[in-house]
C-alpha cells in the first residue's frame, strides 16, 4: 500500500465570491456537531435537512437546477415574524458559514448595517439603494423603501446575462446576520479550493487570482475538525475566527 501523501496542492482563490461553492460539510458538520442541530436521513433523497435545537430553524440543502440549493426557514418569534435566507449552489461555503455561525452564536452581535463593511472596502453605489463591488461582479441591494424595507439580494454575475449565484434574505431576517454575510463577502482573504478546475465560474486572470500552494495533508484533513472545536468552544470562551488554511503571502500580480 503506497504511503499517504505528505502534502496536497491547494489553490487559493480571490475574490472569494468567484471561488465556487466548496465543501458543504464546512456548514453542515459544525451545525450538527458543534451547535446541536439534528438531521433527518433518507438515503433515497439527495438532500440534507438540519433543524435547530429549539426547532425554530430548518436548513435544507437540496440540488435544485432551477433555484436556490440552500434554504433556511426560521419560525416567528414574539418580537419578529418568520424569515428566510437562501443561497445558490455556487455561493462559497465560507460566506454561508459566516451567516450560520452568526445565527448559532450564543452571544449574538448587535444590529449592524450590512452595507458598512462593503463601503469600507470600496464598494460603490448601485441603483437606488445598492452597492457594487470594485470588479463589477457582485451586487448587494435591498428592495422596498426606507419606510417599508423589503428583501435583500446579493447577486454575483459574469457579464450581463450570466448569474453565478444569488443569496436572498427575507425582509425580517435579522440585520446582524445579513451583516455577517456581507462582511464575509467583502473579506479580501482568498479561500482554499482543491477542486477548482471544475468549480470555478471563470478562470479569467483579470477577474480572479489563483495561487497554488503545497499544504501539509494533515492540515487539510484536520481543518474541519478544528472548525468544529472552535465553534463548540464558543459556549465556554469568547468566539474565535478559525483560519484553517493560511493563505499565501500577498503578491503584486496574479499567478495561475
Amino acid at each position: 500500500m503506497p504511503p499517504a501523501a505528505e502534502s496536497v496542492e491547494v489553490e487559493f482563490i480571490a475574490p472569494r465570491h468567484l471561488a465556487g461553492g466548496g465543501d458543504p460539510a464546512w456548514v453542515t458538520v459544525p451545525l450538527h456537531r458543534a451547535c446541536g442541530w439534528s438531521y433527518g436521513h433518507d438515503p433515497l433523497m439527495p438532500r440534507v435537512l438540519l433543524s435547530s435545537p429549539d426547532q425554530k430553524a430548518l436548513l435544507r440543502l437540496e440540488p435544485d437546477p432551477d433555484g436556490q440549493w440552500w434554504t433556511l426557514q426560521h419560525a416567528p418569534e414574539p418580537d419578529r415574524p418568520a424569515w428566510y435566507a437562501s443561497f445558490g449552489a455556487r455561493t462559497p461555503v465560507e460566506i454561508i458559514a459566516a451567516f450560520t455561525d452568526a445565527l448559532t452564536d450564543p452571544a449574538p452581535a448587535a444590529a449592524a448595517d450590512p452595507y458598512e463593511t462593503l463601503q469600507k472596502v470600496g464598494w460603490s453605489p448601485y441603483g437606488e439603494s445598492g452597492l457594487v463591488s470594485p470588479d463589477k461582479t457582485a451586487y448587494v441591494e435591498r428592495l422596498g423603501t426606507p419606510k417599508a424595507p423589503g428583501a435583500w439580494f446579493v447577486t454575483v454575475t459574469l457579464g450581463l446575462h450570466k448569474q453565478v449565484w444569488q443569496a436572498r434574505f427575507g425582509e425580517h431576517t435579522p440585520a446582524h446576520l445579513v451583516a455577517a454575510f456581507t462582511a464575509a463577502l467583502a473579506d479580501p482573504s482568498p479561500v482554499p479550493r482543491t477542486d477548482s478546475l471544475r468549480s470555478l465560474a471563470t478562470r479569467d486572470p483579470h477577474l480572479i487570482a489563483r495561487t497554488r500552494r503545497e499544504v501539509p495533508a494533515v492540515q487539510v484533513a484536520t481543518a474541519l475538525e478544528e472548525r468544529v472545536r472552535s465553534l463548540a468552544g464558543r459556549r465556554a470562551s469568547p468566539p474565535a475566527s478559525p483560519n484553517p488554511l493560511r493563505p499565501p503571502p500577498a503578491t503584486n500580480g496574479r499567478n495561475r
